[in-house]
């Protein structure tokens, strides 16, 4: 299974290729939004994690970008955000399948929760492939 990261933030993006790594995922980085949609058009990865305060292209065009593609428009998309929970409705009605909040997370913590909520989706992506 392949998982794309596409996040500005350094730290944040290699702490969880390792965390997913280590899992046994096969990860993929990008660090803002347009290197992210044209990896995810050429690998086609199996989950993306997307950040939606990026540079170059925002989040949200990004989402919309991959749900306007056929290619891409199947893939489940998790929005891994700073932005106040208050959005999760409105990014959902976007095509975010999952929405997890970079502030309710400590650092220390933060790789296995993402582990364990990238695992809850596959069944759902594959489901979704099929």
């Amino acid at each position: 299974m392949t998982i794309l990261i596409v996040d500005d933030s350094r730290f944040m993006r290699i702490t969880n290729e390792r965390a997913l790594q280590k899992a046994g995922f096969e990860v993929i980085g990008a660090a803002d939004g347009e290197e992210g949609l044209r990896i995810a058009r050429e690998k086609l990865p199996d989950l993306i994690v997307l950040d939606m305060m990026l540079p170059k292209l925002s989040g949200p065009e990004v989402l919309k970008a991959l749900r306007a593609d056929n290619a891409t428009s199947k893939i489940p998309v998790m929005v891994l955000t700073s932005l106040s929970q208050a959005n999760e409705e409105k990014l959902k009605s976007e095509g975010a399948a999952e929405y997890f909040e970079k502030s309710t997370l400590s650092l220390d913590k933060s790789p296995d929760r993402l582990v364990q909520a990238v695992k809850r989706m596959l069944p759902k992506a594959m489901a979704t492939a099929k």
